[in-house]
């Protein structure tokens, strides 16, 4: 507690020696003047009185408040910074996750082209007896059958990937979000939705 008073009190010199020097040639200026602007200093000394008057009751009562407000403001934006490195993380993973699912339906998609092109061509050669015309429609079918999977295929994992990053955000929202943030993001949530 002297420590810090002391450090005040000299904090507080530092400034009234600065004032006194700042004001030191408007007082010499005054002197040369003559007398009749003589006394005019003492009103300075007694700004310069208040000045330093104020100046320690704001560092007394203001200084603590203000360094906790500040190391309190500090952690509040580490710990964002920190679950915002999490967030990522965790959405990182989830991608990475998409992706090896994405790579694994692509295969099980390749197979399927392949299954799909071998029992064409069997058929090709069964059908080509039965004549051009039914081997054609026959493709087509194949094609369109092997189309129409492939969009089944893509559509069910982007759901499966949508439901997934929707439960770890909503996980996430629910453990670190207030009320407030909540409902903000929901309002911003519809207004993508319907935009």
């Amino acid at each position: 507690m002297k420590r810090s008073f002391r450090r005040r009190f000299q904090g507080f010199m530092v400034l009234a020696l600065a004032g006194l020097i700042i004001l030191l040639p408007s007082l010499t200026y005054a002197m040369e003047e003559g007398g009749k602007e003589g006394a005019h200093w003492m009103s300075w000394v007694w700004k310069i009185l208040n000045f330093a008057v104020l100046v320690f009751i704001l560092i007394r009562f203001l200084g603590k408040p203000m360094r906790e407000y500040f190391k309190k403001r500090t952690e509040i934006i580490e710990q964002s910074l920190k679950e915002a490195r999490e967030a990522k993380e965790l959405a990182e993973k989830a991608l990475k996750e998409v992706q090896e699912k994405l790579t694994l339906k692509d295969q099980e998609i390749e197979r399927i082209v392949n299954s799909a092109r071998q029992t064409g061509e069997s058929e090709k050669e069964t059908l080509i007896r039965q004549g051009e015309e039914m081997s054609e429609k026959i493709k087509e079918q194949a094609k369109l059958n092997i189309e129409m999977e492939l969009k089944n295929a893509k559509a069910a994992l982007r759901a499966e990937a949508a439901d997934l990053a929707i439960k770890l955000a909503e996980k996430r929202l629910k453990e670190e979000l207030t009320e407030e943030d909540k409902l903000k993001l929901l309002e911003d949530s519809i207004k993508r939705l319907e935009g």
